[in-house]
């Protein structure tokens, strides 16, 4: 049975619903983290700050704003699928960690003791300790570009000019 506001299946729409509030409070304070896997299983982590959770071509979709020069970022291209965490209670340190220092050089699931595991719906993992996981699968990307960004913003949020890819991600399963 579909929704007819949406056109979505309606348990979908009803899970990212319940849990949309949540979500929105803690990426702005302390972030979320997105873990995308490469074809090989090998996983990568990051904070992020930005992004959103809606509907989109009436399915539910969370848009990611990772930067080309994130490790994540070549992740994600390989293989169009990532996951969506939010920390739970006392993770505001993990995810400062995973937002000041890279994959290419730490091991930030070992440092911050992590657990992975295997998703549901997609190959990568989620981390246990979150409370919440968002299993997406990209169905769109957008280069953000340089002319269409205030200057004032360019020069707050891109000195180096580094311009997000914006995912959007179909929403799989929430849990």
């Amino acid at each position: 049975m579909r929704d007819s506001l949406f056109g979505c299946v309606p348990d979908m729409i009803v899970k990212f619903k319940d849990f949309a509030e949540e979500t929105m409070g803690k990426l702005a304070d302390p972030g979320l983290l997105l873990v995308g896997a490469k074809k090989d299983g090998k996983p990568n982590v990051m904070a992020i700050g930005w992004g959103f959770v809606g509907v989109l071509w009436r399915k539910p979709v969370f848009v990611v704003a990772v930067r080309p020069s994130r490790f994540t970022h070549e992740f994600i291209e390989e293989t169009g699928e990532f996951t969506v965490n939010v920390p739970g209670k006392g993770m505001e340190e993990t995810v400062n960690y995973c937002g000041e220092v890279s994959g290419r050089k730490h091991d930030k699931f070992k440092k911050c003791k992590l657990t992975l595991v295997a998703g549901k719906k997609v190959k990568s993992p989620v981390i246990k300790q979150c409370k919440i996981h968002y299993e997406c699968k990209v169905m769109y990307r957008l280069k953000v570009k340089r002319d269409l960004i205030p200057a004032g913003t360019r020069r707050k949020f891109y000195p180096k000019g580094d311009y997000h890819t914006l995912y959007f991600g179909q929403i799989l399963t929430v849990y």
